[in-house]
């Protein structure tokens, strides 16, 4: 069987999630300083989601380079599975999540009023 570039246990996979981990960690990093999001309910759901993202992209990462250091890809129905509709429940979430804090940014911004506390607004603009 042709392995596939990207495809769980291959060195390409193990970059991919690795990227995903640190870029994860530093979203979850500058949205936790210097910003007082916690009264925005989407801004705590989307540091949420990204708490979830972070330990299962190192998971993986974990995996898929313990695969490449013993040249055995992973190819289990199961655990395939268990990867796939993974991948898939977080990439939903993570879109929704990131939906509703641009839709509250633009929210914020276009209010021009009480709604909008300068320290806050003052930064996307």
């Amino acid at each position: 069987m042709d392995e596939v570039p990207g495809s769980v246990g291959t060195s390409a996979s193990f970059s991919l999630r690795l990227g995903q981990a640190i870029f994860s960690s530093a979203s979850l990093l500058f949205m936790s300083l210097g910003v007082e999001f916690y009264s925005y309910t989407a801004f705590c759901y989307l540091v949420t989601i990204m708490g979830l993202v972070i330990p299962w992209s190192f998971t993986l990462a974990m995996v898929d380079g313990y695969s490449v250091l013993v040249k055995c890809p992973l190819r289990q129905p199961g655990i395939l599975l268990i990867i796939v509709v993974g991948d898939w429940v977080l990439s939903i979430l993570t879109l929704a999540a990131a939906c509703s804090t641009a839709s509250v940014v633009d929210v914020l911004l276009h209010a021009n009023g009480p709604y909008c506390p300068p320290k806050f607004c003052s930064r996307n603009l």
